[in-house]
């Protein structure tokens, strides 16, 4: 058993660069009119290391030491009794797989805190911050790639994700869309926020100037996704390290964050704007900068200059090249979840059996397509908040919270740190503008690894 504990040891510390990898590569086993069957390498090493994992709890009847188990069972449990009336049994039972497995590979880090996981913390960060910058410096990769003709086959850019769209690229990583890969760079860039708040908090500290240059790679990469989803969620966990930092640990150093932040936005604004100028698509460095301003800031903010009418047979910008699909804010994409979560709480509402326990696991895009409101059974709600409120009804809502709220004080109480608190409230962000656990395992699994190994902040 000492040889398979190592084996968790080195599975549990490559954990976050293997996260990296949500998407790409990818094992397709076709479709059905419901979803799509793939299994991605995060997947595969997520049941790798449950399998180890359950082997050392058993043989070490680790499983004992599961503090307050009761309560946390009270959600999975109930989800997964849900499935037996889903409208997407396929789903559900999927679903409700990939749920488990996170669910064991969290319990399995804090059963070995105290022996696997001790002293883990320098290495598990370096980790983290060598495979972030690695996905920063890949995500650039892609945009290079993108800007000089290469095809989407060989820089893995999504479909929406190429300078057509806004007349520069936003990369998504080795993930399915930007929005997780902005999601996936949201634990080491409050990771570095962190070190960099201490580092300012302590008058004798050294390598002040490496630790701005990490947290400004990490801010580059988030804003460099252009995913609204996760760029909120980094500014209101930024805001929220900052407030713990300086009300709960009394600490200082922590405004040195926004400066640093700034610079990396205005920073990733320059390179859109030019990458925008050298597109080939009729447009320029200040229409980039402008159409970033006013997607970010949801169309309130419109830089855009007022074109002058042609004169009649004059040539239009049009005619002469041709240009990117959007000129700013999206609306569409933000309707589209608001129109979805509207419509999830609607059929909620339809009935009290529906109110009480849901349509099941899995059965929220069924659901949606049952009823008319939305084109196809693989449309997914979009926000994991009304996902579970319509899969699991009033019931697995309240359990579902409970869970999150339960969380939240173990790490509060029990954790020497703030920062995992500030990562779990970007996450429950993020949470608002997707659903689903295969492209976001991540959010589930790091707070539990950084509250596990995490040492006491100076």
């Amino acid at each position: 058993m000492k040889q398979l504990s190592k084996i968790y040891k080195y599975l549990f510390l490559a954990f976050p660069a293997v996260l990296f990898f949500s998407y790409f590569p990818i094992i397709s086993f076709g479709a059905n009119e419901t979803m799509n069957f793939e299994l991605s390498l995060s997947l595969i090493y997520l049941v790798i290391f449950d399998i180890v994992a359950v082997i050392l709890m058993i043989v070490e009847k680790k499983y004992k030491e599961i503090p307050n188990y009761k309560h946390w069972f009270l959600f999975p449990v109930f989800a997964t009794l849900s499935v037996i009336w889903s409208l997407n049994v396929t789903r559900g039972i999927l679903t409700c797989g990939v749920m488990w497995l996170l669910f064991v590979a969290g319990l399995s880090m804090v059963v070995f805190k105290k022996t696997m996981l001790k002293d883990t913390w320098d290495t598990l960060k370096k980790v983290i911050y060598v495979s972030g910058i690695i996905a920063v410096v890949w995500c650039v990769v892609q945009c290079i790639l993108d800007e000089i003709g290469v095809s989407r086959d060989a820089s893995l850019l999504c479909a929406g994700c190429v300078k057509e769209m806004f007349g520069f690229p936003h990369p998504n990583g080795f993930a399915i869309e930007p929005q997780f890969m902005g999601n996936l760079l949201l634990a080491p860039a409050l990771l570095s926020a962190r070190d960099l708040s201490l580092k300012f908090a302590e008058r004798t500290a050294t390598n002040r100037s490496l630790a701005m240059i990490i947290a400004g790679i990490f801010a580059f990469g988030v804003f460099l996704t252009f995913s609204r989803g996760a760029i909120y969620a980094y500014i209101i966990g930024l805001i929220a390290l900052a407030l713990f930092r300086i009300f709960v640990e009394k600490k200082k150093g922590s405004f040195i964050i926004l400066p640093v932040t700034l610079f990396a936005f205005l920073f990733t604004l320059n390179a859109q704007g030019m990458m925008s100028a050298f597109s080939g698509l009729g447009e320029t460095y200040n229409s980039g900068i402008e159409k970033v301003i006013n997607h970010l800031s949801l169309g309130v903010i419109d830089l855009k200059s007022k074109e002058a009418i042609p004169e009649e047979g004059a040539t239009t910008k049009e005619e002469e090249s041709s240009e990117a699909a959007f000129d700013g804010y999206v609306a569409e994409s933000t309707d589209t979840r608001m129109r979805l979560t509207g419509s999830a709480i609607q059929i909620w509402k339809d009935s009290f059996d529906t109110m009480a326990v849901g349509v099941g696991l899995g059965g929220a895009g069924q659901a949606l397509f049952d009823n008319n409101l939305s084109p196809a059974p693989k449309e997914i709600v979009q926000n994991e908040y009304a996902s579970m409120l319509l899969e699991t009804g009033a019931i697995g809502f309240v359990l579902f919270i409970f869970t999150i709220g339960l969380a939240f004080f173990v790490v509060w109480k029990k954790a020497d740190n703030t920062i995992v608190v500030a990562l779990m409230v970007a996450y429950c962000v993020t949470l608002f503008f997707f659903s689903g656990y295969p492209n976001a395992l991540h959010i589930y699994l790091l707070p539990v690894m950084l509250a596990t190994t995490i040492k006491k902040a100076p």
